[in-house]
């Protein structure tokens, strides 16, 4: 199937180049799932990857939060290699925001309240940037003029104000960033403005705003989704088909991390009280792969070879958790809690273990191998009919118990365990 690959852009609708190129076709199933392994004389695998007509090294995006809060730390980021970077959100008026500390709970593997278990799962109560918009403009232009040749993203969020969204848009422009995120899909924080999550939440609402943004923007527009919705495709289809060029997925989901069993508090407890707040890690990458699946199927059916992005994100600490976005559709894959926890190093080892990954397939490029394993995913009735055609054709042994009646409770492990895949 074909796609277009830019050279250069001139603007959200303008491309002063281009040319097509042919993406290569599914690859059949017997590749999939095998360990084939390369000659020494193999090329490194390329990570590179076009989005949008933005050019990156690797797909790992510093997703939008702590990481990219200013200057210091998000040059450190350029630094270490990562593929772009998303700024932390903001809004034209800072002096609204008003975080507190502490702001964070960490959720343990092992007994509740274990300090030596490993951390799956991360609670936020922050805000978006505090800092002054014109401070944040100031330091999006001097990286702009130091990084020229690499992608910086602005990430916003407004009030339901047309002019404000306006306003907003065309200040960070100014500043040479390379394209937008629009934050519809913070769980926490303001919602009485009609800002993040009310939002995304919200179709009509959200069809409206994304109008106001893609009648301003003149530089690739990335909707970010928020989970805590039924139907996740629902407001995706909306913002793609209101001129956004991408989809970013998930945000965090609403959460209450846990009560300290000692003093009867909900965490993070800020003078004894704690409200709701975004839930992220290990433990959120299930849910966001198939958040992801969802869109990546609706996209390939709704908008075919269209030159449109999905950026997945959720609980990425290894370069097999960027595979699997990646291989169920995914262009580029970001990461937020993963530098928090393990510092801007983390990306020369997401690109080894990714490098790796694509040796052992044979992958040459990022391309290869994006939206493989989409379409082994079905409905269970056709999982059902699928399984009694094999063993009608003595091509497949179905294990396990064949009927509830079957279950024992002495070997109730052990028909639990027959039943189980991996």
């Amino acid at each position: 199937m074909a796609s277009l690959s830019f050279t250069h852009i001139g603007g959200k609708n303008s491309v002063t180049e281009f040319r097509t190129t042919r993406r290569p076709s599914l690859i059949p199933c017997r590749r999939v799932g095998f360990r084939v392994f390369a000659s020494a004389s193999q090329p490194e695998p390329d990570l590179s990857v076009t989005v949008n007509g933005l050019h990156m090294p690797n797909p790992f995006v510093i997703a939008s939060g702590p990481p990219g809060t200013n200057y210091t730390v998000m040059k450190r980021a350029f630094d270490e290699g990562w593929g772009a970077v998303i700024a932390k959100t903001v809004s034209l008026d800072a002096s609204k925001v008003i975080n507190v500390t502490p702001r964070y709970a960490r959720l343990r593997a092992g007994a509740n309240g274990s300090a030596k278990g490993q951390i799956i799962g991360w609670e936020n109560i922050e805000l978006i940037s505090d800092r002054p918009f014109e401070t944040m403009l100031k330091e999006f232009k001097q990286l702009k003029e130091e990084y020229p040749n690499r992608i910086l993203i602005a990430s916003i969020m407004e009030e339901y104000n047309k002019a404000a969204w306006e306003e907003l848009i065309e200040r960070v422009e100014q500043t040479g960033i390379d394209a937008i995120e629009v934050n519809f899909s913070c769980p926490h924080g303001m919602p009485e403005r009609k800002m993040g999550a009310a939002v995304g939440q919200d179709c009509a609402l959200l069809e409206e705003v994304c109008g106001w943004i893609n009648a301003k923007a003149t530089v690739p527009v990335w909707a970010k989704m928020t989970p805590n919705i039924t139907d996740i495709t629902q407001p995706a289809r909306v913002a793609l088909r209101s001129g956004c060029e991408g989809i970013a997925a998930i945000n965090t989901i609403m959460s209450v991390m846990g009560i300290n069993l000692n003093t009867l508090r909900p965490e993070p407890c800020v003078e004894g009280y704690s409200t709701p707040g975004g839930y992220s890690s290990k433990a959120v990458h299930p849910i966001a792969l198939g958040k992801v699946m969802n869109i990546a199927q609706m996209m390939k059916s709704e908008f075919g070879d269209k030159d449109y992005s999905l950026s997945g994100i959720g609980g990425v600490e290894t370069g097999g958790d960027a595979a699997e976005f990646i291989l169920l559709g995914a262009n580029t894959v970001q990461v937020c809690t993963g530098v928090m926890m393990h510092g801007y190093g983390l990306v020369k080892k997401l690109c080894t273990e990714l490098k790796d990954f694509m040796k052992i397939h044979n992958f040459s490029s990022i391309e290869d191998f994006r939206g493989v394993s989409l379409p082994y995913f079905t409905t269970h009735t056709d999982l059902v009919r699928r399984q009694q055609e094999a063993i009608q054709q003595r091509k497949a042994i179905r294990l396990g118990l064949q009927s509830d009646k079957d279950w024992t409770g002495d070997g109730f492990v052990k028909e639990t365990e027959s039943m189980v895949s991996n």
